[in-house]
């Protein structure tokens, strides 16, 4: 049976090829964000108090429906209220239900944003330029030594920061000197499954001076104070977030149970 990474996959392929087809790479470098410099991730995530990268997500393949009629001006003031180090944004729509047009409604709230999505051609590392993004997610489970070395290269030639995300250990050997953040994914992306004793004991194969992002499955104090202790800077948080029905009271109440710690 098909895992659900390979799905996308093959489903972002056919995506990326229709879309090519009715904007050029020069139609997006034409965009007025695309020669606004960038507001720094990695920056942000090493001076924030908490290091929380929070995220715009209306569902998942894992979980469904998580806030399907989520709007940008609803969630953003409050992550902004609460300084977070930044905000990344799903604009995958046919699994995650997001779109670019939330990405480039999002730059208004100047945070440094990160577009997450499936990115497999270099024409989405232009587009996450021209719709406002400040830094993209690339996947090490998808893309091989060379399309990261060369993502990464067109990436910070086109002024975007770069967070390689990697769940299995032996991945490592792909990450090249230049990524500026490191994420390690809690979450099986072929069974979903979030095991954070097999991201802790990756992160103890990186050197101590790696910025590394915690990603996925953090869904309280105790998780994120548990990574935190096991040298993680970054934490991305969606689902606990996104699917609260009061999200100011429950990103005030971690915000308490994070800091009395």
């Amino acid at each position: 049976m098909i895992d659900i990474l390979t799905q996308i996959v093959e489903h972002k392929k056919l995506e990326v090829s229709a879309k090519k087809s009715q904007k050029s790479v020069e139609e997006l470098m034409d965009s007025k964000y695309f020669h606004r410099q960038k507001l720094s991730l990695k920056y942000a995530v090493k001076k924030s108090p908490n290091g929380i990268i929070a995220e715009f997500k209306r569902k998942s393949p894992s979980k469904q429906n998580i806030n399907i009629k989520a709007e940008i001006d609803e969630i953003l003031p409050i992550y902004k209220n609460f300084n977070v180090a930044g905000i990344s944004i799903l604009t995958d729509e046919t699994f995650f239900g997001g779109t670019l047009q939330d990405l480039r409604q999002a730059k208004k709230y100047s945070i440094p944003l990160l577009r997450k999505d499936f990115i497999i051609d270099p024409y989405q590392i232009y587009e996450a330029k021209s719709y406002g993004a400040d830094a993209i997610l690339l996947i090490a489970a998808i893309l091989d030594n060379y399309e990261i070395k060369e993502f990464t290269a067109i990436a910070h030639d086109v002024g975007l920061e770069v967070l390689l995300e990697f769940h299995a250990g032996e991945d490592f050997l792909k990450r090249p000197k230049e990524i500026d953040l490191v994420g390690i994914n809690n979450r099986n992306l072929k069974s979903f499954e979030v095991d954070f004793e097999h991201a802790i004991k990756m992160r103890s194969e990186l050197p101590a001076d790696a910025i590394c992002v915690a990603e996925s499955g953090i869904s309280s104090a105790e998780n994120f104070l548990r990574l935190k202790k096991n040298n993680f800077q970054g934490f991305l948080m969606g689902e606990f977030f996104m699917k609260s029905e009061n999200l100011a009271n429950t990103f005030q109440e971690f915000i308490n149970q994070i800091d009395e710690d």
